[in-house]
């Protein structure tokens, strides 16, 4: 009797053949449970600056979980004294802009110079599995690596705006840790991706030399709310059309009122491939920051983030409310078959939701 037949008899007989080293099926994979860390010790971590304690806060307030939005609302709490003490950066641009290569050249100069920086990256999120498709940790390896540098992607999660809808509170968090520069990168520049402006300090766009027509008008509305202009790539054979972009933008900007009372947008013509020009961006954030001081401009910024942001939290409460309601999901199916049938307006629709 061969080896095979004596292990098939003993599996008909109800035996256990041999072990021969090698395995039988699938192993069982056990996923082991998230421990969660209570909030005080996440607090106490964080404070420490601890950048693995951080991203598990973080995580904890991208949470959906009752139970893990008390304990966030608890971390925040805690937290909350020891923020505001950073400058926040809020940096968009058109498509191809450069955006990221722009913020790791960027933070790594303030890195290297003492500071302590944040990059919140908004990624535009996976309709299949609400993920990050891009990634930005792995497109800034070198900021990534650094010890002063954290970087967190986070999925916009089809929030408008371009911005991650716990963005604000992670903010917070970066600051108690220590972050002294929050940059906030948005998925790109539009109508729908401005609320950033909102909850940052200072709001920089970044353009190109040579875009077309439809580009440029893409730029008008988003241009009235930039503190700070960069036309970035201007390197090589692109350095002087740079310049002549610089001096076009900025005599365009003399006709538009001021984004912040008391202040003229500037415009730098930068590469973050020579390194050239980020000196003076960073010159003209802290410039804005102490003439925004001085105003009273500065305080009551925050104080329009503060309002901002609770009126943004009430309006997704209310969303999550109405389709957390029984049935609620059911009710909206049925009434977009029948708006699809044309068998009902849109208007109609949403009458009949609202109607009890």
């Amino acid at each position: 009797m061969t080896e095979r037949e004596k292990q098939a008899r003993m599996r008909t007989e109800g035996g256990v053949p041999p072990h021969d080293g090698m395995s039988a099926g699938p192993r069982k994979r056990f996923v082991k449970k998230r421990r969660p860390v209570p909030a005080e010790d996440l607090e106490k971590e964080i404070r420490t600056g601890s950048r693995l304690a951080l991203a598990k806060g973080i995580t904890l307030l991208e949470s959906r979980s009752p139970e893990d939005r008390k304990d966030a609302q608890e971390l925040l709490l805690g937290l909350f004294p020891d923020s505001g003490n950073s400058v926040r950066i809020g940096i968009t641009g058109v498509p191809g802009a450069g955006k990221s290569t722009f913020i790791e050249a960027f933070g790594l100069m303030l890195a290297e110079a003492g500071h302590k920086v944040a990059v919140l990256a908004i990624d535009p999120s996976s309709t299949v599995t609400g993920g990050s498709i891009l990634g930005d940790k792995t497109r800034m390896e070198e900021l990534a690596r650094h010890p002063n540098a954290f970087i967190r992607p986070s999925p916009s999660s089809g929030t408008l705006g371009g911005v991650h809808r716990k963005t604000r509170e992670t903010m917070l968090l970066c600051e108690a840790a220590g972050y002294d520069v929050i940059l906030i990168e948005t998925v790109g520049v539009g109508q729908s991706e401005t609320s950033v402006r909102g909850m940052a300090d200072f709001f920089l766009l970044l353009v190109l030399t040579g875009a077309g027509d439809e580009l440029q008008g893409v730029k008008k509305g988003i241009m009235e709310l930039a503190d700070g202009i960069i036309v970035h790539k201007a390197d090589g054979d692109n350095i002087i059309p740079a310049k002549r972009t610089a001096r076009e933008y900025k005599q365009f900007l003399h006709m538009l009122q001021p984004a912040t009372p008391g202040w003229q947008t500037t415009v730098h013509p930068v590469s973050s491939l020579a390194g050239t020009g980020l000196d003076d961006v960073w010159e003209t954030i802290l410039g804005f920051r102490d003439s925004m001081y001085g105003s009273g401009e500065w305080d009551k910024r925050r104080r329009d983030q503060l309002r901002a942001w609770f009126r943004q939290s009430i309006e997704d409460r209310l969303i999550d409310t109405f389709f957390a309601s029984e049935g609620r999901k059911e009710q909206v199916g049925v009434l977009e078959r029948r708006i699809l049938d044309g068998r009902l307006t849109v208007t109609a629709a949403v009458e009949e939701l609202f109607r009890d």
